[in-house]
């Protein structure tokens, strides 16, 4: 029996912005990239030059098309933006802290603290839509690169809730199953036939 070729994704986050080193929702919002989200990008593409990739995929915000530019330039790969990738809009949360909007608002932070997939914060996406536009678009991607090797930069939320999705984890447990993806780190996803298999999950590029 062959054993099926396998597409190797690797996801990343993208580095550090003004918003996020205070704990603030970005979401859809084009936040720039502080100067440790600089540094952190100039470190993903130095991993980048050595991991023999085949192609660069990177959500439309500003972010992370900034983190994806050394990997670009340090492979030679040409860009390839996917808008499926883009963070989830975070409602009226955008900006501010959970902290802040827990003051207003606090039933709804209860409440989507106690199930964040089933309860979005005001005015958010549907995390479940979310999660199935991400997970589309990676399986979308494997199957344009079969048997090759791709970086894909895109966002916190967004990729741990596609992580529930494809490993057919309840993304009501996005928060607490992955509780954070460091900026710039990689997570590896082995595609195979449409199956997925996590390799390793949150290492440092530097």
């Amino acid at each position: 029996m062959t054993t099926p070729e396998h597409t190797t994704l690797f996801l990343t986050r993208h580095g550090e912005t003004v918003w996020h080193a205070e704990n603030r929702y970005a979401g859809v919002s084009d936040i720039e990239l502080t100067p440790r989200g600089i540094e952190q990008a100039e470190a993903l593409g130095a991993w980048a030059a050595g991991a023999a990739l085949d192609a660069v995929v990177t959500s439309p915000l500003s972010r992370a098309r900034r983190t994806a530019a050394p990997a670009v330039r340090t492979t030679g790969l040409d860009p390839v933006v996917e808008p499926e990738l883009t963070e989830l809009d975070f409602g009226i949360v955008e900006g501010r802290t959970l902290a802040e909007l827990e003051r207003s608002h606090p039933r709804e932070v209860e409440a989507f603290r106690a199930d964040p997939a089933a309860h979005p914060l005001p005015g958010g996406e549907d995390p479940l839509a979310a999660a199935g536009r991400g997970a589309g678009a990676l399986l979308r991607l494997a199957e344009a690169y079969p048997a090759r090797r791709v970086l894909v930069v895109a966002h916190n939320s967004l990729l741990r809730l596609v992580l529930c999705r494809l490993l057919t984890i309840p993304e009501s447990e996005y928060r607490r199953v992955f509780p954070g993806l460091r900026n710039c780190a990689i997570t590896e996803l082995r595609v195979a036939d449409g199956q997925v298999s996590l390799m390793s999950y949150n290492v440092p590029t530097s």
